[in-house]
Formats: C-alpha cells, structure tokens, sequence
C-alpha cells in the first residue's frame, strides 16, 4: 500500500512519532528490492486495519441493511447531529494541536547539524559537540553571530601562542601557518578566537612591530575569548573569559547552548570513489555523514581540520585522512560489499576491523567508505558493475578502466589531494591493479602481514590488506607503522636485480611504446645505479623447469586452476552460503541479486571445486612457496633480507575504456604469470608510478597521458625493507600542472631546470630529477586557494626538495626561482608569436623545502659545500659502474665533471 493510499485513509505514522513502527516491517509491494521491505519508519496496512493497529475502532463500514443517513433519518435530527458535530470539532481543535505537540515533543529528536556556507567553501559543523563555552561575558556568543542572522553557529579559531596577550607579528604569523598548512581553515574562522597560551605566565614579546589591536582589526575579528582576562583591546573587540582543552583550529560554535563543532569541509566525490562519507561520534565509533551539498550522483565527504593532529611518537600517522575499501567493517556503519542487499540485510556494524582500527591508533584520521568490486571479485566498468556504479579513473581523458577489485580506494587516491590514504585488498591484484592504471604507490604485503578480522573474506589463502598513496615516502612511512611484525634492521640492500623475462616480458615491442620503453629503461638503469649491480634477466618457468625436483615439472600447468578453485571455493563457503541462508530466512525464500562475476565464480566454484581438487590446489601452493624460498627469487639473506630484488613492468601507458564492452565471464581467473607469484609465494609486492607516455583519446580527441609503473618484490617478510627501498629514489623537483603540457613542453622544462639548478650550485645532472603531475582545475570545487578563495583558473606551481647550507643563500634560491619561472614561460608561450598574459599558463609559485637527508644513487648524499671531498671519495665507485658494468649514467657523469673546470682535478 503506497503513502497516497494512505493519506486517504487519513492516517500515516513515522517512526520517531510512536514505538509502533518498531513493531512491524513494511509492507510495500511491486518492484521494490526485498531487502527495503525490512526497514522501519513507515508502516502501511489496508484503511480498514490502520486504525485497529494504533488502537481505536475501525472505520465505519455501512452493511446493506443499515439505514441510510441522508435518506431514512429525519431532517430534523440531521440538523442537530450536524450542528453537534460542528461544535464538538471546534471544541477539540485546541485539544488536537496540544495532542500533536506533545506528540512532537516526546519524539525521538537528533540533531544532525547543518551544511554552512563562507566565502564559496561547504562545511558540516553539528550534531556532535566536543566541547562548550561557558563565558563570563554572556552576551559575547550573541555579539559574536550579529554578523551570521538567522545563524545559530557562528566559526571560531582556537590560537595556541606563546604569551598571554600575543602581539600583532605573532598572531599574523601563526595565522599565516594555519592557512598554508590545512585546508579547512579560511579568514571566516577568525571573526572569532579563543587564545590559549602554550606556557603558563608567559612574558608578551617586545620586538612586536604590529599591535594585537591592529592585527585583529585587519583579519576582522570580532570576538576575543581567552582563559584569563585581556586588556588594553579596542572597544569594538569584545572579550570572554572561558576555558577550552580542546585543540587548535577551527571550530563552530553553537549561540544558544555554547556547545563547540568541529568544522569538516564539505568535498564533492566527482568521481565516484566513496560509498559513504562517514565522521567520529567521538565515542569510539562512526556515523553516517548526514550532509551533501549539489552534484550529479556525488557524495558529499567531510574532511576535519588537520590543525586539531599533532604527530607524536605513538601515532606518527596523526591528522592523516583515509578511506577504506567496502569490505572492511566500522562500527555504527553499514558494509555494503558492493551489494544493496547485503548492505540493507546486515545494517550497521558493532565492531572496526583491527586492521582499520591500527590505523586509527596510529593517528590516521577515517574520512569514508569506498567503493568495491561486488565482494571484492574482479570486474569490468561499467555493465559488470550492476548494484553500485563503477568509479572513475581521474588519469588520460577520465573514461579509463580504474581497475580493481580496490577501485574506489584506487581512484579516489588518485583524483583528490585532500585524501591523504586508502586500504584496500589484494588477493589476486585488487591493490596492484589500480595503482598501476592510477600511477599510485599500491602494495601487496607478505600475507598475514595484518589482521583480517572483520573483513568481507575472498579466499583466506592469499587475502592481504594494502595501502595506496601518491607520494612513496608517506606509503613506505604508513606500511612501515601499520605492519607490525616487520624487521627492518638489515644493513644493506640486495644486490641482485632480477628482471622478469617470463613470457616475454612486457619491456618493449609489442603493446608497448617507444616513450613506455625509455621510461622503463631509465628507471632501471637508475635502479641498477643504486644497487651497484647490473640487472639479470629472469624466468620463473625456466628455472622451475630445471630445479623443481620431485614437483610437476610446469609450473604453469600446475597452478593453472589453482586461484580459481581456492577463491570460488572459499568466498561461497564462508560468504555465499551464508548470505544466501540468511536473506532467504529474513525474506520468505527469496535469493539476493549478485552481480555476474561473482555469482559465475561462484557457480563455477560449485562444479569444479571439489574438495579433492581444493586439497590439490593447496598442495600446489605449498610446492610452489617452498621451491620459490629455496631455489626461486625469493631466497632470504641475513644482511640484505631478501637475496635479490625482482622487477616488471606493471602498467605501460596503454588505454582500456571503460565503455567497451567483453565477453561474459564465466569462470573465476584463470592462468599463472607474473603477477600470480607473489599471491602464491606470499611475499611482498609494491607497484609504483616511474612516468607517464602519451596517446591519442579517442573520447576528448585530444592527446592525453598515462601512467607507467613498475611491480617491486622482495622474499616474504622483507616488507619493511622494500618501503626502504622506495624512500630513497623519490624525485626532486615536483611540478603541478593544470595547464596542459605537451612531451615537448615537459622535456624543455625539466631541461632548463636542470641546467639552472647543476649552474647555481655545481650539481651534477646526474642527481636532479624532475616529476610532472598534472592536475585537473575546476570550476565548481577548487582545491586550491589563495586569499582564503578557491583559486580555479589555475594552480601550476613547483616544489622542490633541495639541499642547505650557508653557503646557500636566500638570494641564491630566489634567483634560481626567477630563472625556473623565465624557463616555465618560455615553455608555455606559442612559437613565434609574442608572449601574452594568459591565466591559465601562469606559474603561481616556485617553493624550496629544506631536505633533512637523501639517498641517492646507493650513496648517501653529502651536506651542502661538502660535494668535492665527496666525489672524490666516490670517483672509484663511479668509474666501476662505467667500465665495468656499462652503465650510461655513471659514463655520462664522468664526462660531466670533465667539462666542469671545479671538479676536472679530481679526474687527475
């Protein structure tokens, strides 16, 4: 029965108005999915039975041979009744509003916050209070939101400083901090602050040249809450005495109760990536985010202020935000798997997966759930993606496969700066896979690195639980605090590069492009450089063939149906059959809708795995992981851990649409190559982003690029060591780019930087590296900001890691700043025309960051102004590299220092 129908019977219940609508289910027929008729709120019932269910007499139904009102009873008698009737409703109208607002106010109200609105930004702020003003001035809350009417939150900044009253110079700057460091705050959440000093009794500074006075009346700041009292402030500043432990940045505040918000910034999901947004109950827990702001099928996600983490020794993650893949259960949330049913079925979770609820130990901060394939199979966009929509790769021409089964967790690291990580899970490639089409850092870990309590099962044999990230410093940081039982004490890294030949390869011909393949090879030769060993070619299927011993003598023969048997067997076992007896217990019989992939898997599972053929599959793994321990590449090594470190090309820039259409699975993956090894021997995988190569897109008929990227691995448990590994051959100058550039362009950039950088401070070219990462400016969701407003046109900009020193200069960064700008323009401007203002191709800013410390080359590299002992020392080592192993970059380094008249003496 429909709420139409009801409304004619006069009479519609909700949940929060009575207990009674958690008495019954729903009762809704046609083409609605079971699984809705389970939820309550909204009871429906045939007129006639509505009124008995709340407990008054049905309503009347005339019998054939009762009299009629109008024709049998006497006129006389109907006017009274109706003058009755007319005096007894209007008698009981006052009774009927007393009846519904006590009916109102004993409901089950919640506040759910509100979405506010400065300067063109969306916030969620509400719902949860984390702390409450109580001030002595009571009227300051009220003076406060005179400039927000008809607001009952007005923002505000908590301001730790090092003196009771700050002076001007001091609050400028740590305001200044705020806004470069965090992507919350803005100069709205300075109409009101609350100053906290950070030592008791703390002297005001002296050499102010700016009064507080001053500095407040530029940022517009209205209100001064502190906990002790301020003097000496202008009258249009009004001050409040009140006491907040909670930290620094900004916050809402409620007028009427004094409660404190956290701010979270609204983002669109444009690209699909997330489920669910979700934000802490601050009691252990999540909810639900209950706030969007307008978008075409994008959720709406809130990101907390990073100013509230500070990084300490026990959660070195702190302020950190990430999302998790679907399967992984929270608590207060629902898992959907991929699957409506399935997600409506079991409703909210009571406990975290362990391995999400480490992360949140650590510090890291959960922003969401994201999307996965259904179960965590694998699947193509878009018709295998039936019960969810598949979410959009961010790279090429944005109608790329993102891959899976990670895909959400994948894309949305891929597409948005303000998510920092994301958890996946990688049985067969699901983490792998979307690194490589997104050009992430995305690993598969030695299996039974972590807990996977709580977490949707594909197959327990080769399940693991991966990280993404965009920058390898922060993925090897992350996997290094989140995987416990890790040694990473070794002193030295392996000396044997093993370079996969099986089946050909994919390093060059075929699909793969002359740009892939100088990429490729200059990652190498770079790799082999930092090893100090020349790659060796490797085929698993070849050496198997000659140790395997008493095993089957192919390998890929025997392992052909192994994934297969294992995951189909394992995911109906402990998933499938149970879902499937659980929904047809709740819903009279009825089966849930399964996407076709994995209800083919499963189906086949059926047939084909029987438990003689499962017991095979495992005796085959077995083989398989002690052959690849003791005679594969897999061997350990006490100093080193792992004997050798093993190389292939994951992903070479090819595109793979997502609107083409293949052929219907029927069967689970099938096959054994390279990517299969690691799942088999369960050891450690990372796939990283080396480059990118262009194509021609057939969608934006424009060319676009896409990502290379490389799988690493290592002998199982040496997970620690390969997050090593990847920290020290990170690039050196990073340049964000939303306007586009062409090869040529890139090429005479990086040239020209280069050149600038290797004249300013004697460097060799040999250690400067260059990596672009282009960026997509909107006009509706701008991600970044100058002036406290979204800056959309454009945010090209360079960041480079440098080395500091005295000799160094500020003049000399400054410099060399103008020279990268004047190259940056030159690049961009069209061939024999004149240069024209155009501000989309404008370089915002050139940054230098200080670098601690670098390892470059398999040398640490020296401290500025101390290069010539350095090389010196090194010269051997550069000369052995040249001559003897043939590797171009040392030869190219030497004649470099040749033509360098500072450094020629030390070829003598």
């Amino acid at each position: 029965m429909t709420a139409a129908e009801l409304r004619q019977c006069g009479l519609l219940t909700i949940g929060t108005m009575s207990s009674l609508a958690d008495s019954q289910n729903v009762t809704l027929r046609g083409n609605k999915d079971h699984y809705l008729r389970s939820q309550p709120g909204i009871r429906t019932r045939p007129c006639g039975e509505v009124g008995a269910a709340l407990g008054t007499k049905r309503r009347y139904s005339p019998k054939p041979d009762s009299p009629s009102f109008d024709k049998e009873w006497p006129a006389s008698y109907r006017r009274r009744v109706i003058i009755l009737m007319f005096l007894i409703v209007r008698r009981m109208r006052s009774f009927a509003f007393i009846l519904a607002s006590f009916r109102l106010a004993s409901a089950n109200y919640v506040n759910q916050g509100q979405v506010l609105s400065f300067n063109g930004i969306s916030y969620y702020a509400g719902g949860i209070a984390v702390g409450q003003i109580e001030t002595t001035n009571a009227s300051s809350l009220s003076l406060a939101a005179a400039q927000f009417p008809g607001q009952d939150l007005f923002p505000l900044t908590i301001i730790d400083t090092s003196s009771n009253v700050p002076s001007g110079d001091e609050l400028l700057n740590l305001t200044t901090a705020y806004d470069s460091s965090d992507d919350v705050f803005q100069s709205a959440f300075l109409h009101a602050i609350y100053l906290r000093p950070s030592t008791t009794n703390a002297p005001a500074r002296s050499n102010s040249t700016m009064s507080l006075d001053s500095q407040l009346s530029r940022q517009g700041t209205s209100l001064v809450l502190s906990s002790k009292e301020i003097h000496g402030l202008k009258s249009s500043v009004v001050t409040g005495v009140t006491v907040l432990s909670l930290p620094r940045g900004p916050y809402f505040v409620s007028v009427h109760t004094g409660n404190v918000y956290k701010a979270y910034r609204l983002y669109d999901d444009d690209h699909l990536a997330f489920v669910q947004g979700v934000i802490s109950d601050e009691e252990g827990a999540f909810t639900t985010l209950p706030a969007v702001t307008e978008n075409v099928m994008a959720k709406s996600i809130a990101v907390p202020s990073r100013l509230y983490y500070t990084e300490t020794e026990e959660q070195p993650l702190a302020g950190l935000r990430f999302g998790v893949k679907d399967i992984f259960h929270v608590k207060g949330v629902g898992t959907s798997g991929g699957n409506r049913a399935y997600f409506y079925l079991y409703g909210r979770q009571n406990k975290t997966a362990p391995a999400v609820q480490r992360l949140i130990d650590l510090g890291a901060v959960l922003v969401g759930k994201m999307g996965t394939v259904q179960f965590a199979n694998g699947d193509r966009p878009t018709a295998d993606w039936v019960d969810l929509h598949a979410p959009f790769n961010p790279r090429g021409d944005g109608y790329q496969d993102p891959s899976g089964s990670s895909t959400g967790p994948g894309a949305g690291v891929g597409a948005y700066d303000w998510l920092d990580l994301a958890v996946g899970s990688d049985t067969g490639g699901s983490m792998r896979g979307p690194a490589g089409s997104q050009g992430l850092f995305g690993n598969r870990p030695s299996t039974g690195a972590i807990s996977l309590v709580d977490v949707i099962p594909l197959s327990p044999v080769s399940d693991t639980a991966g990280m993404f990230a965009r920058s390898g410093s922060l993925w090897a940081k992350v996997t290094q605090a989140w995987y416990p039982d890790f040694a990473s004490n070794y002193t030295s890294y392996p000396t044997t590069l093993y370079r996969s030949t099986a089946r050909g390869g994919a390093w060059s011909g075929g699909n793969v492009s002359e740009d892939a393949t100088k990429v490729i090879t200059s990652f190498v030769g770079k790799l082999e450089s930092f090893l100090q060993a020349k790659s060796t070619p490797a085929n698993y299927t070849q050496l198997w063939s000659e140790t395997h011993g008493e095993a089957p003598a192919d390998v890929n023969e025997m392992l052909y149906l192994t994934y297969g048997v294992y995951v189909s067997h394992d995911q109906w076992q402990e998933l499938g059959k149970p879902f499937f007896e659980d929904y047809a217990a709740r819903f009279d019989g009825r089966q849930p809708y399964i996407n076709p992939g994995p209800l083919a898997r499963w189906q086949w599972g059926q047939v084909h795995s029987t438990e003689e053929v499962y017991a095979q599959g495992l005796h085959n793994i077995s083989l398989f992981r002690s052959w690849y321990e003791t005679e594969g590449y897999g061997r350990h090594d006490p100093e080193s851990c792992s004997e050798g470190l093993y190389i292939y090309p994951w992903s070479v820039g090819q595109p793979s649409y997502r609107d083409v259409y293949i052929q219907a699975r029927t069967t689970p993956p099938l096959g054994f190559d390279d990517s299969s090894v690691p799942v088999m021997a369960g050891a450690p995988e990372v796939v990283i982003p080396i480059g990118e190569v262009p194509y021609n897109s057939t969608k934006s008929l424009h060319t676009e690029y896409l990502p290379v990227t490389m799988a690493l691995r290592m002998a199982r448990g040496c997970d620690h060591h390969l997050a090593n590994l990847r920290v020290y051959i990170m690039p050196f100058y990073q340049i964000y780019h939303t306007y586009p550039l062409a090869q040529k362009q890139r090429e005479s950039i990086a040239l020209s930087i280069t050149n600038l950088h290797c004249s300013t401070f004697s460097t060799p070219a040999f250690f400067v590296h260059v990596n672009f990462i282009k960026q997509e400016p909107k006009s509706d969701d701008g991600t970044y900001f100058m002036a406290g407003k979204s800056h959309t046109s454009n945010s090209n900009r360079i960041v480079a890691l440098v080395r500091t020193s005295a000799s160094r200069t500020k003049d000399d960064f400054d410099a060399l700043a103008a020279k990268i700008e004047d190259a940056w323009n030159g690049a961009v401007k069209e061939p024999g025309k004149e240069a024209e203002f155009d501000e989309a191709k404008r370089l915002l800013m050139v940054v230098f960051t200080p670098m601690l410390a670098i390892r470059e080359g398999g040398m640490a590299i020296p401290d500025a102004g101390h290069e010539e002992a350095w090389l010196k020392q090194q010269l051997p080592y550069f000369k052995e590299m040249s001559e003897k192993h043939g590797v171009k970059d040392f030869t190219d380094l030497l004649e470099e220092l040749k033509q360098m008249e500072s450094l020629r003496g030390l070829l003598i």
